[in-house]
């Protein structure tokens, strides 16, 4: 690693308003060096990397690069300076080749044009240890794949230092370590690397040096070789938390409560989302749901919830059948299941409206005669916010104007007061930082203990394997298998998220495996 700062950001301050987004916040990283930036959400690391990319100009503070002072008016100055970034959300056109996505903006013959971009990243990819094929459609890549052909576009712009955005969010743990490979090479050529990440493990794998942010302060940088991940997290939250994912050990019902056979689905144009799946899900257990990211998930969620109707198949509750019944049918026949959407503001609250009015949404339908008991309903969410620990002003309070942690605990306490016998949860951390994505996990495990049936959607592997009692693996809408996570690795079911069929004598099926309750596992997101 070299020891000459290329990129230094000195006293960086950023305002929205009244909202001090970015405090006198220094950073620096050199060339061959990968740094990684950690921070609560809302403690200023978007708005960071932002300003050092052209998105944002600081209101005070300098960034040099190179040690020259330098200004960005936008995003193409920090390009033509050799700063990249990659995003959460891919910024790529679907219906383009790799080559179409690489080379727009640029101006040359078309038939030239092409023959040149093929070389280019030719020799990128000679370089840096890439793979992708340049005439291959966008709609048509891996996830895995589009993540590559991201890094190689900001490469192909010329950029020395790339800034990464979540890069692992929704990879599997192969996927990962290609990736890893890639950013070593990139390393050992002399690239400056930012990674922002939750993700603790990756952190203390992958990077040199670690710099905190909380509050919109830097509190702190230190040598990936000489900290720990619970010194990380307690520079990140200000004190000690408890990294550990309790697995609670509770006796599963003899029978399931939720019994899915054969159920399939395609979608408009007539492509198979869900295909034939079967599995059953117990009272008193969570059986998480792993899978790359369009493997069915959401169609599994939603068909179970009554929001699609499947084209064969059958969802049965206690022995009841729920296929072809919609939410306000399943409410009215008294079956009791909440439903935790991915999409928390578009499906799951009304962002406009405030919290009490949030928690009537799903009481109007109990109500007597034509008016809604808003006092009730004030006291419900007055409750909610007590019990659950939801920051907020008051009840009156819009949810749009809430963290990411607080608006999913609205959501989560609302479903949960329901008392609900299922509980479908799809990616219910998403975007939260370690001390909400932890009051989470304890409040779905409180509602196993009650014995609760709950199917638990998640993305990060050592959570899923934490939590669950039992972890069913999907790829492509199929059931690859149902596994027992004391006896796979990450890497076994990672596999099976790409399409490999399950090992049997990993099941965890009731009749083999017993209760998969047990010892707690520590889990670093």
């Amino acid at each position: 690693m070299a020891d000459a700062r290329y990129i230094e950001l000195r006293g960086i301050t950023k305002k929205f308003g009244a909202v001090v987004a970015n405090d006198g916040v220094c950073l620096d990283v050199a060339r061959g060096e990968i740094l990684a930036l950690l921070g609560e959400n809302g403690s200023g690391k978007s708005t960071l990397v932002n300003m050092l990319s052209g998105i944002y100009a600081p209101d005070s503070g300098s960034i040099y690069i190179d040690g020259r002072e330098t200004v960005f008016s936008s995003p193409a100055d920090a390009i033509r300076a050799g700063i990249g970034m990659v995003h959460q959300h891919f910024k790529l056109v679907p219906v383009m080749t790799a080559q179409e996505n690489v080379s727009v903006g640029e101006k040359a013959g078309l038939f030239v044009r092409f023959a040149r971009v093929r070389e280019k990243m030719y020799q990128i990819e000679k370089k840096y240890g890439l793979v992708i094929n340049p005439e291959k459609k966008v709609y048509n890549m891996s996830v895995g794949e589009k993540q590559t052909l991201e890094i190689l576009k900001v490469l192909y712009r010329g950029a020395n230092v790339l800034i990464l955005d979540e890069p692992t969010a929704v990879l599997t743990p192969q996927e990962t370590a290609q990736l890893f490979q890639i950013l070593g090479k990139m390393k050992e050529q002399g690239c400056a690397i930012i990674i922002i990440t939750h993700k603790l493990n990756e952190v203390m794998e992958i990077s040199d040096r670690v710099t905190v942010l909380r509050k919109g302060k830097s509190v702190g940088t230190v040598l990936t070789a000489g900290t720990t991940p619970r010194e990380l997290t307690e520079l990140m939250v200000g004190g000690p938390i408890n990294l550990e994912i309790q697995r609670e050990s509770v006796t599963r019902t003899a029978e399931p409560m939720l019994a899915v056979q054969g159920l399939t689905l395609a979608d408009d144009e007539g492509v198979t989302v869900l295909d034939g799946m079967d599995f059953d899900l117990y009272g008193g257990e969570i059986l998480g749901v792993a899978g790359i990211a369009g493997s069915g998930q959401k169609e599994l969620c939603e068909t179970i919830a009554g929001l699609i109707d499947p084209h064969r198949g059958s969802v049965r509750f206690l022995g009841e059948e729920l296929r072809g019944l919609s939410p306000r049918a399943i409410i009215k026949k008294g079956i009791s299941m909440s439903f935790i959407p991915e999409d928390r503001l578009g499906m799951g609250l009304v962002a406009g409206m405030d919290i009490t009015d949030n928690i009537l949404l799903k009481s109007y339908n109990h109500t007597k005669g034509f008016f809604v008991d808003r006092a009730e309903g004030r006291r419900d969410a007055e409750k909610i916010v007590s019990h659950y620990g939801i920051a907020t002003p008051s009840v009156h309070h819009v949810v749009k104007k809430l963290s990411g942690g607080n608006i999913q605990k609205v959501l989560l306490g609302r479903e949960i007061e329901q008392n609900p016998k299922l509980l479908i949860t799809a990616y219910p951390v998403r975007g939260l930082d370690i001390g909400a994505s932890t009051t989470i996990y304890d409040m779905l495990n409180a509602q196993k203990k009650r014995g609760v049936a709950i199917l638990f959607i998640g993305e990060d592997l050592d959570v899923l394997m934490a939590l669950s009692d039992r972890i069913m693996v999907i790829h492509a809408g199929a059931v690859m298998g149902i596994v027992d996570p004391s006896r796979v690795s990450k890497e076994d079911i990672g596999l099976m998220m790409l399409g490999s069929r399950g090992n049997p004598d990993a099941s965890g099926n009731p009749d083999t495996s017993g209760n998969p309750g047990g010892a707690a596992r520590e889990a670093l997101k």
